[in-house]
């Protein structure tokens, strides 16, 4: 047990989603195990020892959006509800406690939340998720309250501009320090890929941990496979993506065999993919400013309510086509093949990036990140164009 906390301490680290001197986990083995910083550890087994789950983690995010976002709610709100996928399949909403509503056992306050949601934003303290039976789970739900936390954050920004005292502060560093520049160099990959099955696995490990290390996706979300013969080779369900080997299910292309149970929950969509455009590869990621981005939408007076998966209309960010569509075996499967070769990436509404290869996965790998530094690009556009013409 010890050693998988220490493994996902590092992965929150790696990732940049915590602050090194502000993560502890707290797991049930023989007896409760709490490990990291001190005051985070005792509330982390405090919390953990009242609840019927094996893993529990309770960090400080390196970023502030968290503490804005429940700063900037209504007085009256008890939770956030963000837009994105991550958030509407697997996290419904987040809930917050304010320090207000911290008595004189917080641990009982959190621990009321987390029985029946997988994270809880808490003022003064972080993120606390939880796993219901492995430490993995507890990492998972974090980085995925994280990853809705800054969609979120950026979206109210462009809608209502800085609300906080220090807050455009806070935000310019992210830009200036935080962020990095995001770009395939250095990056080594296969020119053409062949259809030996050894070769494909390795490439596909490769790449799919190239993905994580480039944080073009978070936490065990996104997926990729390859094309060889009668064959689709796709990462499994639920497979982090910088661990792939022994998670890449060899699926017939004609789904005459039950070896795909097991496999992506978008494997129709990228069957369908494959069928329409010729690719040899396909790469599904969820970057952050590809995923605001696509569901920024300028149409007035629209009756439309679940944008998310019933709008009709094909949209484009830098030439790029956006659609709609549920995951799995829903809309997305029907809506992506048709636009993507156009120009061998699409983006979906509040989902992510899917992008192609023809020969390899360095023309798949090159496109998205095009993608999200254009997405990144017009967001910062956006943003300083409001700035200014809200100044006075």
């Amino acid at each position: 047990m010890k050693d998988q906390i220490e493994k996902y301490t590092a992965k929150l680290i790696a990732d940049r989603a915590a602050c090194a001197d502000g993560i502890a986990f707290a797991a049930q083995d023989d007896v409760l195990i709490t490990a990291g910083a001190p005051d985070l550890a005792e509330l982390a087994g405090a919390t953990l020892s009242r609840l019927n789950s094996l893993a529990l983690v309770a960090a400080r995010p390196s970023l502030p959006f968290a503490d804005f976002l429940l700063a900037r709610a209504p007085k009256e709100e008890s939770c956030i509800v963000p837009q994105d996928t991550e958030t509407r399949t697997f996290l419904h909403d987040i809930p917050f406690l304010r320090k207000a509503e911290l008595q004189a056992d917080p641990s009982a306050q959190i621990a009321r939340l987390l029985g029946n949601r997988k994270g809880v934003i808490v003022e003064g303290v972080g993120i606390v998720a939880v796993g219901a039976i492995t430490v993995e789970q507890a990492y998972i739900n974090y980085s995925s309250v994280f990853h809705s936390t800054f969609v979120k954050y950026l979206q109210d920004l462009l809608k209502d501009g800085f609300l906080l005292p220090g807050e455009r502060e806070a935000f310019q560093k992210f830009r200036t320090e935080w962020l990095k520049p995001l770009s395939a160099q250095g990056l080594v990959f296969r020119e053409k890929l062949s259809e030996d099955r050894e070769e494909i696995l390795s490439e596909v490990e490769r790449v799919g941990r190239y993905t994580v290390e480039r944080a073009l996706v978070d936490s065990f979300f996104g997926n990729i496979s390859a094309h060889a013969g009668e064959l689709i080779y796709i990462s499994q369900t639920a497979a982090s993506l910088d661990e792939l080997k022994g998670c890449i299910d060899p699926v017939p292309t004609d789904n005459t065999s039950t070896t795909g149970i097991t496999a992506s929950s978008e494997l129709l969509a990228h069957r369908k993919i494959f069928e329409h455009t010729g690719a040899k590869v396909i790469l599904h990621g969820h970057p952050k400013f590809a995923v605001v981005m696509s569901m920024l939408c300028e149409t007035k007076d629209c009756a439309i309510k679940d944008c998310w998966k019933d709008c009709p209309h094909v949209r484009h960010l830098g030439g790029t086509p956006v659609v709609a569509g549920e995951i799995g075996a829903g809309g997305l499967a029907k809506r992506v093949p048709p636009v993507i070769d156009e120009t061998g990436s699409a983006i979906v509404y509040g989902h992510g990036v899917f992008t192609i290869g023809k020969d390899g996965f360095s023309e798949a790998f090159s496109a998205m990140v095009d993608v999200e530094n254009y997405c990144r690009q017009e967001y910062f556009r956006r943003l300083d164009s409001l700035r200014s013409s809200s100044a006075p």
